[in-house]
């Protein structure tokens, strides 16, 4: 087992260049392929997530990988649906073999897709036989993965009738939908929310079109964690190729951070050109957060880290989707939590509270990732304020945000391989 030990410096001033979002790269990757394009979008992610898919459309091979990206797990199930006349094996990881797709799966095969399980029912792996579908009516629970949604958008416009998409109940996620329309827009589709709880897609092909990809707010989130939790009163991190009026959902961070003593300040430029963020550490925090996350709920790890050792008791809700990620990350949290001394809570399955309550800490055996790329990012700024916090398996990092070591080792952190 590989372990980090990792040493916060008592100077904190930086600039940090993100990795380009994931969240944006693989919407864009599937609509570019749909397309027909021939030139890839440029300042694609480099992670993990990104590049499975970026090798299965390059490759085509017949057994498809996606190793442990959930994303693309979700995605090539609906592309490789309506990739006329191929046929595909679509696995992954054992891990994703226990991560369920059956919504998608019954979804897809209203529409009439030949989509067979070759394993337990309702869980990769899959053998997808391409066809041309009809489309027409669909309607799907709202409180779902916003992915599986997301899936059966992108391929709307591929559809003879297109795809009129009903949300029943609450819709979780609802930015990340908003940024699946927004992307397939770019690309020329006919795609609305045509009532509160309805989009409409029509048959309308999408177009070639030079796309660039901007920077991802939810690797900042890290970076605004280790300036609230700094010990230096005047610490200052700047992030580049960032937007301000991102439509990426994560971009509520800077709002909440606010709240948390960080200061987001952006450079002026022309509308729709990636900028320069600064964000400053403050102090003035509230005394308590409590906050929804059902439309950004990969921040929770975070923000759970962040508020614990800023002794802000919180409440925060909205978390059903943690207990289907990479791993239980309700339950995670709670087991590492209490390595660092905290007693973390939870409630019906998608909440977590914190009312102060510590515990002996036990730092020797090093914070437990699970295969989990975000609880390595979120747990490692703790540094700043508990002495050589240590990481086991950060490598775990490539999924989303493959330089961040060496972005914190160029910030002055201390992290050695333990």
């Amino acid at each position: 087992m590989t372990q980090y030990t990792i040493t916060a410096p008592s100077r904190l001033q930086h600039t940090a260049k993100l990795p380009a979002s994931k969240s944006i790269s693989n919407r864009a990757l599937i609509i570019h392929a749909l397309s027909g394009g021939k030139i890839l979008p440029e300042n694609l992610s480099n992670c993990d997530d990104t590049e499975v898919i970026v090798a299965a459309l390059k490759d085509n091979p017949y057994e498809i990988n996606i190793k442990a990206a959930g994303t693309a797990m979700r995605f090539m199930t609906a592309y490789l649906a309506v990739n006329e006349g191929k046929e595909h094996v679509l696995t992954g990881t054992e891990r994703m073999k226990h991560r369920p797709i059956g919504i998608l799966v019954d979804a897809l095969r209203f529409l009439g897709a030949d989509i067979e399980y070759i394993g337990e029912e309702g869980f990769p792996p899959l053998r997808i036989h391409g066809k041309r579908l009809d489309g027409g009516l669909l309607e799907v629970p709202g409180n779902i993965s916003s992915q599986y949604i997301s899936a059966l958008l992108m391929i709307g416009p591929t559809l003879n009738n297109g795809l009129k998409l009903r949300l029943a109940g609450d819709i979780i996620s609802r930015p990340y939908i908003d940024l699946t329309l927004w992307t397939m827009r770019e690309f020329g589709a006919d795609a609305e929310w045509s009532d509160y709880d309805t989009i409409e897609v029509r048959p309308q092909p999408y177009k070639e079109h030079p796309y660039y990809i901007e920077n991802d707010w939810s690797g900042a989130s890290y970076w605004y964690e280790i300036v609230a939790l700094s010990k230096d009163p005047e610490a200052t991190v700047q992030l580049e190729g960032l937007m301000d009026g991102s439509k990426q959902g994560d971009s509520s961070l800077r709002y909440i951070f606010s709240l948390l003593g960080v200061k987001t300040t952006f450079q002026t430029k022309k509308q729709g050109i990636p900028t320069t963020v600064t964000i400053q550490r403050t102090g003035h925090c509230v005394p308590r957060l409590e906050y929804d996350f059902v439309n950004a709920p990969d921040l929770t790890q975070t923000f759970v880290v962040t508020c614990a050792l800023l002794n802000i008791p919180f409440h925060f809700r909205g978390l059903s989707t943690l207990k289907i990620k990479e791993t239980d990350r309700i339950e995670a949290l709670k087991k590492e939590m209490r390595k660092l001394g905290y007693v973390i809570k939870d409630a019906n399955d998608n909440e977590l509270i914190w009312e102060g309550e510590r515990c002996e800490p036990d730092l020797e055996s090093g914070i437990d990732t699970y295969e989990d790329h975000r609880m390595a990012l979120a747990f490692a700024p703790a540094a700043c304020r508990i002495d050589k916090i240590r990481i086991n398996n950060p490598q775990v990092v490539t999924k989303s945000y493959p330089n961040y070591w060496n972005d914190l080792k160029s910030s002055q952190f201390d992290i050695l391989n333990t």
